[in-house]
């Protein structure tokens, strides 16, 4: 019976006391977490191969 309750409650507070975003609030979040997304793997992928270039300066002085 507690099972029962927990998922008739679960169900009215996910009806009635959530506020759900309306489709363009959705879609205009989705696309900044793309480009944002996008510009943080620019960023990740420059520093990647700074530190290449970096680590194969240094590793030539060596070899």
């Amino acid at each position: 019976m507690k099972l029962v309750n927990y998922i008739k409650d679960v169900y009215n507070e996910l009806t009635q006391k959530v506020s759900w975003p309306s489709w363009s609030e959705l879609q205009s979040s989705a696309i900044v977490v793309m480009i944002a997304s996008a510009i943080i793997a620019t960023a990740i992928s420059v520093m990647d191969l700074g530190f290449k270039s970096l680590m194969d300066t240094v590793y030539s002085m060596f070899y």
